[in-house]
């Protein structure tokens, strides 16, 4: 088993049960270090980890789920072996309602489709190691040569969680022309906790059915080609998903949901355009996040 050179635990300086069960817990065993975040959000908090991160990888997941004891050695395998390796990521086992597993299966894994579509199925993941488009955000891991500059984009919408800020980042690291691994094997623990914000995960909330397609949108918009995007913009508008309707979707989903399927499509097509609205800015126009206060009480 390999262990880790750092630990970092990264807290907002206003969250006081997580101070309060971090002072509690025996660090002897592991090198850890507490970092105070100013600002609420998942993207500050992420990007002030890799600020004060210090080894050449940087392994992240959330404060829901449990890494397995090989996770960091099958991630550092893949770093060790190829050079051109800039994520690795692995499968999250679900655990529905915290203890029954999702054992499902899914060949196709993080994958971004010709037209657009996003395919992420890193619960159901199984088989070799393959090369793809997306790591989830629960089980990745960044080469911090790969990382270089960039960061989580703070443009992305969201009081808590922003939802999709791991597709924009590994898709980022991937349009750079690094290589991203997903391996099966290299797998965590998932017990999916309740969100403190909009986002509510399976229960339908408008800002957060907006929020995830604007910052779907964004992500896709940066990633794909320019004949890609026009494609990716026909088939939102006029097709789309289950979780961001198109008029195909809201046409199969009317008969049943009513006026609930016509809300959906409209909210989608909203967050389809303030996206692209949203992308198409300068850079000098937008309004980013202010930067994040880092403390680092001493260890």
């Amino acid at each position: 088993m390999r262990s880790p050179d750092e630990v970092l635990i990264i807290a907002r300086d206003s969250d006081h049960a997580t101070w309060e069960a971090i002072a509690t817990v025996e660090t002897d065993a592991l090198p850890i270090r507490t970092v105070s975040v100013t600002i609420p959000g998942q993207v500050a908090a992420l990007n002030t980890g890799i600020e004060a991160a210090k080894g050449d990888i940087v392994a992240i997941t959330d404060d829901d789920a449990a890494p397995r004891p090989h996770w960091l050695e099958r991630i550092a395998y893949h770093f060790e072996t190829d050079d051109a390796v800039g994520g690795v990521g692995g499968r999250d086992w679900l655990y529905v309602g915290g203890t029954d597993r999702d054992d499902g299966k899914s060949a196709v894994v993080g994958r971004v489709q010709w037209f657009g579509r996003v395919v992420g199925r890193h619960n159901l993941g199984f088989g070799d190691p393959r090369e793809v488009e997306i790591l989830k955000g629960a089980n990745m891991s960044y080469r911090k040569q790969a990382i270089a500059t960039a960061r989580f984009d703070t443009r992305l919408l969201g009081a808590g969680a922003q939802v999709h800020n791991d597709l924009a980042f590994s898709l980022g690291v991937k349009r750079r022309g690094w290589k991203l691994i997903y391996d099966p094997a290299a797998d965590i623990d998932h017990y999916q906790a309740q969100r403190f914000d909009e986002d509510q995960r399976d229960q339908f909330n408008e800002t957060a059915f907006f929020n995830a397609v604007h910052n779907e949108t964004i992500a896709l918009l940066d990633y794909l080609p320019m004949w890609r995007r026009i494609v990716f913009l026909i088939w939102a508008f006029l097709v789309g998903t289950r979780k961001a309707f198109g008029l195909v979707q809201w046409l199969r989903f009317f008969p049943k949901d009513g006026g609930f399927a016509s809300q959906k499509l409209w909210l989608s097509l909203k967050g389809r355009w303030e996206g692209f609205q949203t992308w198409r800015m300068p850079p000098g126009d937008r309004s980013p996040q202010e930067g994040a206060a880092v403390s680092v009480p001493p260890s």
